[in-house]
């Protein structure tokens, strides 16, 4: 259940190179201990069906994690919860990323710049009191139409949980991409 490169809306500005990047990010588990995060990139439960992260890090760009704590009071407002399954990506795994799957729909090739390279995209889910995820009609790094916001072929509660998940988080300043729920 992926599918949610998320960029931060307000203002994040864009940092050149990866140390400048690196210098600015906030970490994630220390900022929001109560999140939960099963960043899938760190793991082989993945597209390319191994870990491309050298270290399980959440981190993201401070305007984005602002954003991130407005969501995640929104989300508390419907009795939910969020799942983060990635984050800020390093260069290196975005072109693993792009090595799996060379399709600009899903990823983006690393000379035109990700966001999660930027730390102002994160991929999320929603879950339930319990700490069960959401259906929200495709498995995480699904990369065909049925991961599209709004396809016709998926299931009516799933098409809700999506509608829920994009509201929450545009509430709290990120905007969605057109290929992923």
């Amino acid at each position: 259940m992926r599918n949610h490169w998320r960029e931060a809306a307000a203002g994040a500005r864009v940092i050149e190179t990866a140390d400048q990047i690196l210098g600015t990010l906030v970490d994630i588990r220390a900022r929001f201990p109560a999140l939960a995060i099963d960043l899938k990139y760190a793991s082989a439960d993945n597209i390319t069906g191994q870990p491309i992260y050298a270290e399980a890090r959440c981190l993201l760009h401070p305007d984005a994690a602002a954003a991130l704590e407005k969501s995640l009071r929104i989300a508390q407002l419907a009795g939910l919860n969020l799942l983060v399954f990635d984050a800020y990506r390093p260069q290196q795994a975005q072109q693993l990323l792009w090595n799996a799957c060379p399709n600009q729909d899903y990823v983006v090739p690393i000379a035109l710049g990700s966001n999660h390279s930027r730390g102002t995209a994160i991929d999320v889910t929603l879950i339930d009191e319990n700490g069960q995820p959401l259906d929200m009609g495709t498995a995480f790094d699904e990369m065909d139409d049925l991961s599209h916001p709004y396809h016709p072929a998926v299931p009516q509660a799933a098409q809700r949980n999506r509608l829920l998940l994009n509201a929450i988080m545009f509430g709290g300043g990120f905007k969605g991409i057109s290929t992923e729920w």
